[in-house]
């Protein structure tokens, strides 16, 4: 089986439903027998290189709330990342543009190498969720790719490059294409979608389904990230 998602380093409901989703391969035993594909989807690809300020003020603008409000939404959210085990600090933040850990990504991805891409992956959502690091800050990305076992070099002629740019809008463009405006969003075999950080009993049971057989539809819709803001 393969399940090919979207996602965004700087979305909240990303990294949650990602969580969610080992969860449930891990659940069934499944973890093994699944191969995961992440695209990037840049939330918003005009984001500048350098942190401009608070990400509760940001909140606040975008969504029409009081600084109060933002905050408290925020925290929300960061408790249903707490639930699924991570040390979530949404408010903490430090939003940047996201291009060169998506082209991070890609680079890994193209050495095939399941346990070195899915570190990767991992270690950036923790670096923006949870030690509230700057993605475009070379020196982060850098300890991120020698951890997981690239050479220093290496990611440095990476960074000093634009190389796997055009994969990333390659991902974004397949993404207008299947109509997708929000994030994470997953897709079984080709066929089979699921939009958002869906519980973990909800992937279960989608799972379950893929693999039974006369399947013929599954369609599910939880909390995503899109251009225009979360729902």
């Amino acid at each position: 089986m393969k399940i090919t998602y979207w996602s965004d380093y700087a979305c909240p409901y990303c990294y949650i439903g990602e969580t969610r989703l080992e969860k449930a391969l891990e659940e069934l035993g499944m973890k093994e027998e699944v191969t995961l594909e992440m695209k990037s989807f840049e939330l918003d690809p005009g984001t500048s290189r350098e942190y401009t300020g608070a990400t509760v003020d940001r909140f606040a603008k975008k969504y029409g709330l009081s600084k109060d409000g933002a905050a408290n939404q925020m925290e929300h959210i960061s408790s249903l990342g707490r639930a699924e085990g991570i040390d979530f600090r949404y408010a903490d933040t430090r939003y940047t543009n996201t291009m060169d850990a998506h082209r991070l990504t890609k680079y890994v991805q193209s050495l095939g190498n399941k346990v070195l891409t899915e570190q990767v992956i991992h270690d950036l959502f923790d670096a923006y969720f949870t030690k509230n690091q700057e993605l475009t800050d070379r020196e982060v990305l850098i300890h991120i790719g020698v951890k997981a076992g690239l050479r220093a070099g290496e990611v440095e002629a990476l960074l000093d490059s634009d190389f796997f740019a055009a994969d990333v809008r390659k991902d974004e463009m397949e993404a207008q294409r299947y109509g997708i405006h929000g994030v994470p969003f997953f897709i079984i075999n080709d066929t089979y979608s699921l939009s958002g950080a869906q519980p973990e009993e909800l992937f279960v049971k989608a799972l379950q389904r893929a693999v039974a057989d006369g399947l013929t539809d599954i369609s599910m819709q939880g909390a995503s990230c899109g251009i225009n803001g979360c729902n």
